[in-house]
């Protein structure tokens, strides 16, 4: 190769990492109204369903289109969980007396039928998942000595709680925060659950919720508001946690961790270091699980060593992130839900 033609391919190699680094994100509001969106489960690349604190249950679409499901009774629901089944959608509340409401997929005239109730004065409900189409978990605070884990083997139509004997035993002051609906991260079979609180540690069972066993972190612990808001996995060995603490959103220290080793031990990441305060982290498929985006009130961040490094690309707050795709998220926040172009 000449001189000439080394220069020509460096320099047009230059100019086009550079003119992808200076490639701007674009953002739209697709929904606005006075409620909270913490909520959101991705339905394909255009349609986005959510659950919002006013009670609200339905779908909206890039092009802004809401359709809202009906709910024929005069109770006061506030939703921070939602999953589905194929032909179901379910929503969850949060607060005693908790209620688990299914709904027929876009028949949104159909009155939701509740198919889970409980009346537990501490019953405080986090998040909810469907392994596959029969089987799906939800999580909450503990009400006796151990987290609140229920579980459905026939779609959604049925749930039972399991048994503190089933579960390890929580610590004093040990409990879930319910940010994001992403206290719990799935993986085929296997399942992870983040706490905080007093105690941050890792639920992990590796057969749909049937059996559970506890990991330790060096994670932010220690105060009510301290400890993991939210954990995801790229497969079945790499995963991230985030959190800290929401009365101290600049607090940066031993708030972001990874592990390489299906949750068994975890390596605080970016000590000290931007950003803060996380409500949701969530890889960007199809990179690898080099690339993770994680948001909270204080904006939007990035990293695209698996965690190692982080830069801030928005300073919009939401409280949760979904990707539709690797280069399409759906967000929702403090009245609104946006999607995000990357």
């Amino acid at each position: 190769m000449t001189l000439k033609s080394f220069l020509i391919v460096f320099f047009g190699c230059f100019l086009t990492l550079h003119a992808q680094e200076k490639k701007t994100l674009s953002m739209t509001t697709i929904l606005s109204s006075k409620n909270n969106y913490r909520a959101i489960e991705v339905l394909n690349d255009s349609t986005l369903w959510f659950a919002n604190s006013g009670g609200q249950v339905g779908n909206v679409t890039l092009s802004g289109k809401v359709n809202y499901y009906t709910i024929k009774d005069s109770l006061n629901n506030h939703f921070r969980a939602i999953s589905s089944s194929s032909k179901h959608l379910y929503a969850l509340t949060i607060a005693s007396p908790t209620r688990l409401y299914q709904f027929k997929k876009y028949n949104y005239s159909n009155p939701a039928a509740i198919v889970y109730t409980e009346n537990h004065p501490k019953s405080f409900y986090d998040a909810m998942v469907f392994f596959d189409d029969k089987n799906g978990i939800a999580m909450g605070d503990p009400t006796d000595a151990c987290l609140s884990i229920i579980k459905t083997n026939d779609s959604g139509n049925t749930w039972t709680k399991i048994p503190c004997a089933d579960v390890p035993l929580s610590a004093d002051g040990e409990a879930a925060f319910a940010a994001s609906n992403t206290n719990i991260a799935h993986h085929g079979n296997k399942a992870w659950i983040a706490t905080g609180g007093l105690k941050s540690r890792i639920f992990y069972s590796a057969n749909k919720g049937k059996s559970w066993q506890v990991f330790n972190t060096s994670f932010i612990q220690g105060k009510a508001t301290t400890g993991i808001y939210s954990v995801d996995f790229y497969d079945a060995k790499n995963g991230v946690i985030c959190g800290g603490d929401y009365t101290d959103k600049s607090a940066n220290q031993n708030n972001k961790a990874i592990t390489k080793n299906g949750g068994k031990t975890w390596t605080i990441v970016a000590n000290g270091k931007l950003p803060g305060y996380i409500s949701c982290v969530q890889y960007v498929p199809q990179t690898k699980g080099k690339e993770i985006v994680a948001v909270s009130t204080e904006g939007i961040y990035i990293s695209k060593d698996g965690g190692l490094k982080w830069k801030q690309i928005s300073k919009q707050g939401f409280f949760t992130i979904r990707f539709a795709n690797k280069h399409r998220a759906f967000l929702g926040g403090q009245g609104k839900i946006a999607v995000l172009n990357l």
